[in-house]
């Protein structure tokens, strides 16, 4: 893989990026036929690409210094003609689908002029090229069906899971082709591949775990499950600690919340006049209210926090903001 990353350091844009980068992708590869877009198609790859007994099939651009002028014109091209132009090493295909539209394809594999029986007479070399051209589309389209990406603005991440759902899919063709009764007439054997793929690339991890997650009770209860299995790593794991669910705190609504906000809050204070969270105490602290404030985080403020004004008891600004910070 070959991460584009824009143009190098001297501000200076390559020349024959495409050539470059298919060599580069097709390096050690022998008897094989290569299909390229019209960015990377061009007659100086097809040369290099048969000195390593490699073909090549792929649209050209208009604008290449190597197409013979006859290809570009179109006045006086009928519909679903062809002109063919030869070279040594190169055929080229002028292919007219449509009025005044131009398709022009270069093959190394090719070496004659023969037209299929359709009954839009097109050219071998062109119905070649399109059996071929939809590997990458159908590979993005059936990684998109099921796929591991989330939503990020970190493009390593991206790569990394573009990496994940490529492998996934070539572990599940592998598998297939090997083991071609596995789950036979099941129109959904992919979905099922993936399932026990995961299991088998958690699983060892989870064997080795210590202690469980200290999260929901179904999680820990799950991973307490797989490590009682069969595992080489059982006897030497010491025995594990209890879960804590937290299901001691009792947790409440607030009351000052607004409905759409639906706070739910664990409440601990023990002088604490209702269900009300430290947030809202905050905030009616800031608003001009302290002596309810102070109410709502009594207990949890040492007694020498709060100073006598005026016959009422409030709390001390310099130590609530220190508190807060804590």
């Amino acid at each position: 893989m070959q991460v584009y990353t824009g143009k190098p350091p001297g501000g200076v844009p390559e020349k024959n990026q495409g050539m470059r980068v298919v060599l580069d992708m097709s390096e050690g590869l022998q008897g094989h036929n290569i299909t390229c877009d019209n960015f990377f198609t061009s007659y100086r790859l097809g040369v290099e690409l048969q000195k390593r007994k490699l073909t090549m099939v792929g649209t050209i651009r208009k604008n290449k210094p190597e197409l013979p002028s006859e290809l570009l014109k179109m006045q006086g091209r009928t519909v679903h003609s062809s002109k063919f132009a030869f070279s040594e090493n190169a055929t080229v295909v002028s292919y007219c689908p449509k009025k005044n539209k131009n398709v022009l394809v270069m093959s190394t594999m090719h070496k004659d002029a023969s037209l299929s029986a359709r009954e839009d007479i097109k050219p071998q070399i062109i119905l070649d090229y399109n059996s071929t051209k939809g590997g990458v589309d159908n590979l993005d389209k059936v990684t998109a069906t099921y796929s591991c990406q989330r939503m990020t603005a970190r493009w390593p991440l991206v790569i990394f899971y573009n990496i994940v759902d490529v492998s996934a899919y070539n572990a599940y063709v592998l598998w297939t082709e090997i083991n071609q009764q596995w789950n036979g007439g099941k129109l959904y054997r992919r979905r099922l591949f993936l399932e026990e793929l995961g299991k088998a690339l958690i699983t060892p991890k989870i064997q080795r775990r210590v202690r469980p997650p200290r999260s929901t009770a179904a999680a820990a209860s799950a991973v307490q499950k797989i490590q009682a299995g069969p595992s080489t790593h059982a006897s030497n794991q010491p025995e594990m600690d209890p879960v804590d669910t937290g299901s001691g705190k009792k947790r409440k609504r607030c009351q000052l919340c607004p409905p759409r906000q639906d706070t739910t809050k664990t409440l601990g204070y023990r002088k604490q006049p209702g269900n009300i969270h430290r947030g809202c105490a905050c905030h009616y602290f800031h608003q001009g209210i302290p002596s309810f404030a102070a109410s709502l985080i009594w207990s949890s403020m040492e007694g020498d926090q709060w100073r006598h004004n005026n016959d009422n008891w409030v709390l001390d600004l310099s130590h609530f903001l220190d508190y807060q910070q804590s």
